[in-house]
């Protein structure tokens, strides 16, 4: 009797635990209302309108210094002047680089006289041909020293290497300077250029991918424009663009070029805003961008995105095709109109059909109590 009451307990014990293990029903979606983040599909090319902070420099420009120490007898520019090329701009004591050349031009006419006897003597036999190789080799060393002297002498003389502006004076006349040492800034201003740095994502968009990548660069439109001059742009012409990342910012620099203008005066140093229209070059009938958190994968691990109906609240799945993936959002080349509202934060959690409430850029998801992770 007790064997059949412990067989029957055990029967009992047994089915509850199957029953336990069974899994619960699925939750009724038309009863769950799920708030997400959501994102409105931006016209095609709305988004290919790209902005830098830009700084101009001189499209030419140098640090002037005298390749000899002395003292400065000249200075006859100052900070603004204009200068062409070749125009002396300051000069040098030449006392005693003349008493140098002097001394050397002594010593090379007595060799050159030597040296010129020296021929006629070893023809005839007078002299031996070791000394005549002696005297040779005296001459060609007065030569290259007298040469020397003529440098250092031409050197007390500072002429511009090209049309620009006095753009800094570094010293005062009667200063004495150091050979090298920096004494005038010039820069030519007639091409001004004009530089901006771009993340890595946004460099590929300026990287040529045709046969000729310099005429796609100049072909796409980037201008200038300065705040204190609304309403007014100035176009670029493509120069040159840096290969290697700034060690600090991973930013690549990227230099354009734009004439003098006329109606005002646009300086080095000044800051500027580039801005770059890529619309032309990319898909636009297609082409999106979009969060990246947008996109999920299927089953599969195919992308797709959460499209709302926000006439009835609900969500649909829709595949969608990715590109590349542009700081933190996405191309979406196909599988997405315009206009179309999708979920931008949230998506593992959803369902087809499931109903959603759309949250406020500020407003986050409340966690859940453990009173309802209880339920």
């Amino acid at each position: 009797m007790h064997g059949c009451t412990f067989r029957s307990l055990g029967l009992v014990l047994i089915a509850a635990a199957i029953g336990g293990c069974e899994k619960p029903p699925p939750p009724d979606i038309k009863n769950v209302i799920r708030p997400v983040k959501s994102f409105v599909v931006e016209q095609a090319g709305s988004s290919d309108v790209r902005s830098f902070p830009a700084r101009i420099d001189a499209g030419r420009k140098a640090e002037l210094a005298f390749r000899v120490a002395g003292k400065v007898t000249q200075l006859s520019v100052k900070e603004g002047d204009r200068v062409e090329a070749g125009q002396l701009i300051a000069s040098l004591d030449i006392t005693d680089y003349r008493i140098v050349y002097n001394n050397r031009k002594a010593n090379f006419d007595k060799a050159k006289k030597d040296y010129a006897r020296a021929k006629e003597l070893v023809t005839k036999g007078h002299i031996s041909k070791m000394d005549y190789d002696r005297l040779e080799a005296d001459f060609k060393s007065a030569q290259s020293a007298l040469e020397s002297a003529q440098q250092e002498l031409n050197y007390t003389k500072l002429t511009a290497p090209f049309n620009g502006v006095i753009a800094r004076r570094h010293i005062e006349n009667f200063e004495e300077v150091q050979a090298k040492q920096v004494v005038l800034d010039l820069q030519d201003i007639t091409l001004l250029e004009v530089k901006f740095d771009v993340p890595e994502s946004q460099l590929r968009e300026l990287q040529p991918d045709r046969e000729s990548p310099q005429a796609k660069r100049n072909q796409i439109p980037v201008s200038v424009s300065f705040p204190d001059l609304p309403g007014k742009s100035y176009p670029l012409t493509f120069r040159e663009v840096s290969t290697k990342a700034d060690a600090k910012t991973q930013t690549f620099q990227v230099t354009y070029t734009m004439a003098r203008a006329d109606d005002v005066t646009i300086l080095p140093g000044m800051t500027a805003n580039a801005t770059v229209d890529l619309s032309g070059f990319l898909n636009k009938s297609q082409r999106h961008l979009v969060p990246a958190t947008a996109i999920a994968g299927d089953s599969n691990l195919d992308p797709k995105a959460w499209v709302i109906d926000e006439q009835n609240m609900t969500v649909k799945s829709r595949k969608v095709t990715i590109g590349r993936l542009l700081g933190s959002r996405i191309e979406v080349l196909e599988g997405l109109k315009a206009g179309e509202r999708i979920v931008s934060a949230g998506t593992p959690f959803l369902l087809e059909d499931m109903k959603v409430r759309l949250l406020p850029d500020r407003e986050q998801a409340e966690p859940r109590t453990r009173r309802q992770n209880s339920q």
